[in-house]
């Protein structure tokens, strides 16, 4: 209780009085913006934290015009995909002194109007980041209204810039891994038609897989293609379906997300198929299970993602500049022990 009324008592004069210097010299410090030696700011930073000093957000934002706020829209919270952008996001805020406002979009229409037609101006945030969200024109527009900087992830709009990563790219480089190694005849595990809805992720990345065919002039098996959800249970039963179909031939198996690739190395030990001397398995995301496994993936460094779109966005906000540009985002194939060469056959 001491510690809390302090703190409140404590003010920017305060801390300038006792640092021997003016209080904008402090705000400058504080902030981290302007010019103030190491030595000063060092001096400021030490008295701030003797005097349990805590800078008041609304006087900031009187001061500078800017809440120090990032609005963040996404339409799931316990996926590994938009926790990880949310950690990179989170982290970039954070390191620029910006405190971050979640809003989780469901389906339902009325909470989506809620959100993009209220919400966002109530609270005030400074600028927006939309996670993997296609926009309607109405929300496009609304979020225009705001006059502030907004950015998607995992995609881009006619008028919106966006940080994304080429998800038809990502899956044709996985399955010309497995073609490189020697497999030709090959499973894919993808999304069902209802994850499809935003960016078309899903077909997306089975566009990537039968391109990588095409490329070999191989043509995608109809009964070796299965659909999931993106979880580690779903790529299990649709693995389980795929590899439990005796005499196909497969050797590889490309699946859209490292979750359910995993699920299809443990449906594989369950039916007895040895991962990778019977069969390879490949996935996409960068997961941090796919170390635990062992799996072979293209990392898309969703972290990265959001610690990007961030960066961009705030840079943009501290700079009053026009709004960042779209950039695609790099993505890289590690190999780990779930994929090997097709055995050759032992020659008469």
């Amino acid at each position: 209780m001491a510690a809390a009324a302090r703190r409140l008592m404590t003010s920017l004069d305060d801390v300038a009085k006792a640092a021997g210097v003016s209080a904008a010299t402090v705000s400058r410090a504080l902030s981290g913006r302007g010019n103030v030696s190491k030595a000063t700011r060092a001096k400021i930073l030490a008295v701030a934290a003797e005097l349990d000093y805590v800078a008041s957000s609304a006087a900031s934002s009187l001061a500078s015009g800017r809440m120090r706020n990032l609005g963040v829209i996404m339409p799931e919270l316990h996926r590994w995909f938009f926790n990880t952008v949310l950690t990179g996001i989170s982290a970039e805020a954070t390191r620029t002194g910006y405190d971050v406002t979640l809003y989780n979009v469901t389906a339902d229409p009325e909470v989506r109007q809620e959100i993009f037609g209220a919400f966002l101006r109530r609270r005030r945030v400074d600028a927006v980041i939309v996670v993997a969200l296609e926009l309607s024109d109405w929300e496009e527009r609304e979020l225009a209204r705001l006059g502030i900087p907004v950015v998607i992830i995992g995609g881009s709009s006619g008028t919106l810039p966006g940080v994304s990563i080429d998800d038809a790219a990502v899956t044709e480089l996985a399955t010309a891994h497995l073609l490189e190694l020697g497999h030709e005849v090959l499973g894919f595990i993808g999304g069902a038609e209802q994850f499809d809805a935003d960016y078309k992720v899903p077909s997306q990345r089975r566009a990537g897989f039968d391109r990588a065919l095409r490329a070999r002039d191989i043509s995608s098996d109809p009964s070796l293609i299965g659909e999931a959800d993106f979880t580690i249970p779903g790529g299990f039963h649709a693995a389980r379906q795929l590899l439990g179909t005796p005499g196909t031939g497969m050797t590889g198996l490309v699946a859209a997300s490292d979750e359910m690739a995993i699920g299809a190395i443990l449906a594989a030990r369950e039916l007895g198929i040895r991962v990778p001397e019977d069969l390879s398995v490949v996935g996409v995301d960068g997961h941090e299970l796919g170390a635990l496994f062992e799996l072979t993936t293209v990392d898309q460094h969703a972290q990265n993602q959001g610690a990007t779109a961030a960066k961009l966005i705030l840079a943009t906000v501290e700079s009053e500049d026009t709004y960042p540009k779209s950039l695609d985002r790099s993505f890289d194939l590690l190999v780990r022990r779930s994929t090997a060469r097709v055995p050759r056959e032992p020659s008469a």
